[in-house]
């Protein structure tokens, strides 16, 4: 693969870009951006025409695609692997402190506390049973579903071997590809490196989306900013189980979801210490 057959764009207001065997063929961009525009328009808290802000404003029943069913389905077991410390229901926290629509970036003086699942949804099985208006995020999985849909779009046109790259949340088709891990405190430099085929790698640490004294992984509990994890990564066969799963593990230990997903990962904390699986190739520089 060369860089004259990389694709690069924006869309779910971040950076992506393709990687091919040859151009990216025009219709399968289209493709690409619809159902980017697609998923946005269903999911994201940042504009106002979107079903998320629709449940923010009123109670009701909203319709699920069946493609989107899968997200619902793993936030629902992350809630209950976690103790309810991964959950959608944390938009009005964020958006509080300041990670809001406008991107204020300043916190306000009360925070929302985060509402219990079973409080606002009543079933999220085809549609959304909602019974009390709630500012739903996403976040922790709905990116990896996006790269997870744009590989199936990659793979159904007739392309085996490529890279897909949503702003960090990779999956590889049919080619080995060494993935850097980025530090979490200095992101001009690399912790370690890691190769994926046929899967997919995520990371989620606080410095990328940090203000104030604020950064975008929110303790439920106390609605303020979990402080004993610095960053983790994820390797699974799916984007969207590796993107959750990376924001599981600032929560709950790793023994815990290998009991219920197969994934391979790299945890930092706070103190220094890093925990690791051993996962193909990997490379550690500590």
């Amino acid at each position: 693969m060369t860089d004259s057959n990389e694709w690069v764009f924006t869309a779910l207001g971040t950076a992506w870009d393709i990687t091919l065997s040859q151009a990216v063929p025009e219709v399968l961009q289209a493709s690409v951006l619809g159902e980017l525009d697609r998923i946005d328009r269903t999911w994201s808290r940042f504009r106002p025409d979107s079903m998320v802000a629709s449940i923010a404003r009123a109670p009701g029943t909203y319709p699920v695609e069946p493609s989107d069913q899968p997200l619902l389905d793993l936030h629902r077991t992350l809630y209950e692997l976690t103790g309810a410390m991964v959950t959608p229901m944390v938009g009005q926290t964020l958006a509080d402190a300041g990670y809001d629509a406008e991107y204020t970036l300043q916190p306000g003086e009360t925070i929302a506390t985060v509402p219990a699942w079973d409080d606002v949804l009543g079933g999220w099985q085809g549609q959304l049973e909602v019974r009390s208006p709630c500012l739903l995020d996403v976040g922790a999985t709905g990116k990896g579903l996006a790269v997870d849909r744009v590989s199936a779009l990659v793979k159904a046109a007739g392309f085996d071997e490529y890279l897909v790259n949503g702003s960090g949340d990779i999956r590889a088709g049919a080619a080995p590809h060494r993935i850097a891990l980025e530090h979490p405190t200095d992101p001009t430099k690399a912790i370690g490196t890691v190769v994926i085929e046929n899967n997919a790698i995520c990371g989620s640490a606080g410095n990328r989306r940090a203000w104030a004294d604020w950064h975008h992984i929110v303790d439920p509990v106390t609605s303020a900013p979990t402080r004993e994890v610095l960053a983790t990564w994820v390797i699974a066969d799916d984007t969207m189980i590796a993107d959750g799963l990376s924001t599981a593990l600032f929560f709950t230990p790793a023994q815990k979801l290998l009991s219920h997903f197969s994934f391979d990962y790299v945890v930092v904390r706070a103190n220094g210490t890093v925990e690791h699986s051993h996962a193909r190739e990997l490379e550690l520089f500590l």
